[in-house]
Parts: C-alpha cells; structure tokens; sequence
C-alpha cells in the first residue's frame, strides 16, 4: 500500500507535513540570516514587523511600536531588506528553490512550466519582549462574522483545486501552531462559534509539532491560531504561492489576502539576480509578472480581517 500523496494528506486533514525538507547547510544559513534580520527589527532598524497586540494588518509601527514586542518580520524578499548580499540570498534561493516550489506545483495541481504566482514571505519569531502571546482563534480569509452558509460556500470542497498554498518551515523545532484537524472543509460548529477566541481549547484540537527543517503545508482557512511562549525561541519561515488561473471573485479574494501586507509597493524591484539566469531565475521572474498582473486587475483590496 502507497502512502497517501502530500495533496491527499492536506485535503483529508488540512494540513500536511513534509519531515526533515531543509538540509543542514541551509538550514544554517537562515539560521543566520533570520538572527540578524530579527535583531535589526527588534531595534527598530527594520520597519516591516508585527507587533504583539496585533494580530492582522495593516502592520504599521505607529499604531503599535517596535518597543512593544514583535512577532514577527515582513518581506524577506524586499530589495531593501538589511542584510548582507549573501544573507538576503539565501532568502530568495529558499523560496525560489526547485525543491519547495515541485511539492507546491504538486498541491496546486500545476504541472510545469508556467502558472505559479510569488505571493507571501515573512518570519515569524518568539515575541521580542520575552512575554508569552496567543492569537486568537481565525481562518486566514473568512472572517469571524461569516454565517454558516457563508462558511459553507468558502471552506475547502471535496474536488476543488487549491488557488494557493500556505507553508511554515521552522529553523528550530517548533510547536506553535494549534489548528483543529479536518476544520478547512466545514464551518464551525456551535461549539467553535461560541467560544472565547482569545482562550481555551478546541475539541479535536491538534498542537502541530515540528523538528528544524521540517515543513508544513496547510488550508489557511482551517481554524488554527498561533501560540507564542515567552522565552521560548521560534524562529519560524512562513510563506505561500499561488496559482494564476483563478479568476473573477475567487482572484480578488486572494489578491487581498496577499496584497493587504504591502507587497504590492515594492515587489517590481526585488533582486533576483542571486538565481543566476537559467530556469530558476525564469521561473522566478514569471511568479513576480504573475502577481504584479493580478495586483492590477485586483485594483483596491481593503483587509481580510480586523484585529
């Protein structure tokens, strides 16, 4: 008997895990890149943060500053990120790289060349003010008001293929994402609609346990919050793609969900040169087209949730 692929394990549960992806050389040069990069932000020398006490964008350092704690550090495909050459490359050379961008392809159900669309690259790191911090209870694009039906027409359908997909990779062994198992392909029950967001458990919860340099992928609509222990290192890489064949209503629903973090403002001017100028290079340029068009054709966005 075959082991179910990495589409059927997501699908099924919601999430899937993909052991020991991240070779040691590379996982030690995030280590290093993403140490440098989480000390510039905590010291204010990086503006693109989120800040404890807020959970969803806009991320902007007026409403809450630096000096309050941060969770976590936007963009690390910026051009002006600061870091040395060979730190912001190793970056790119992740989220680019054959390897993650095969096991998207095949989530996707995208066979190559083309298709794929660059979306979200951020880092995600144990609150900076050595405080413990707990997001509440979501589904990254369904907003807590949303009616059952409401629900039942965005959650995952036995069949559909997936516009995007979301991963975490954590550089040390990680258990901060709670979620609750099988929860992306059905709305909430009275249970999970009543209950306090901020606290307590879910029945069926599940605390999604990661060594370093393993990788999950997951539906961003399955109920999941993210649990921050104080003094307790994470050093987590979160990202996504997506695919560039949806459209109509379902392409500004995910044009939103990308494009409410900024990327927009700065994507045309990132530095790719590091991948060379053979097929990697090609296929991250086109990724790059992919989501300035549908930022384009998206026009104003507005925000996904609120809080």
């Amino acid at each position: 008997m075959t082991n179910p692929s990495p589409l059927t394990r997501l699908t099924t549960h919601g999430y899937v895990i993909i052991p020991s992806f991240l070779p040691p050389s590379t996982l030690s040069a995030l280590r290093t890149a993403s140490s440098t990069l989480i000390s510039l932000s905590s010291a204010g020398q990086w503006p693109h943060v989120r800040t404890t006490g807020k959970q969803f964008p806009p991320w902007d350092p007026s409403l809450v500053p630096h000096s309050a704690g941060i969770w976590g550090v936007q963009h690390l495909l910026h051009p002006s990120l600061p870091l040395p050459p060979s730190q912001r490359e190793a970056f790119v050379k992740l989220y680019f790289s054959p390897a993650l961008l095969s096991l998207s392809r095949e989530i996707l159900s995208l066979p190559p060349p083309d298709g794929l669309v660059m979306e979200l690259f951020n880092l995600l790191c144990e609150p900076s003010d050595g405080k413990g911090f707990e997001l509440s209870w979501h589904r990254d694009d369904i907003p807590a008001s949303a009616t059952e039906e409401e629900e039942r027409e965005r959650v995952c359908k036995p069949g559909e293929v997936y516009s995007h997909t979301q991963w975490n990779l954590p550089l040390y062994d990680d258990s901060s994402l709670v979620l609750v198992p099988g929860s992306h392909s059905r709305p909430r029950t009275a249970a999970e609609r009543e209950a306090d967001p901020h606290g307590g458990d879910l029945e069926g919860q599940v605390v999604v346990e990661l060594k370093a340099g393993d990788l999950v992928f997951y539906d961003n609509n399955i109920l999941h919050r993210g649990v921050y222990s104080g003094g307790k290192q994470r050093v987590t890489l979160h990202g996504s793609v997506g695919r560039a064949d949806g459209g109509g209503e379902g392409m500004k629903k995910r044009a939103r969900n990308v494009l409410q973090h900024g990327v927009g403002s700065w994507v045309e001017r990132a530095d790719f040169s590091c991948l060379g100028e053979g097929e990697e290079r090609k296929t991250a340029e086109g990724m790059r087209r992919r989501l300035v068009e549908m930022g384009r054709a998206a026009g104003e966005v507005g925000y996904s949730l609120v809080g």
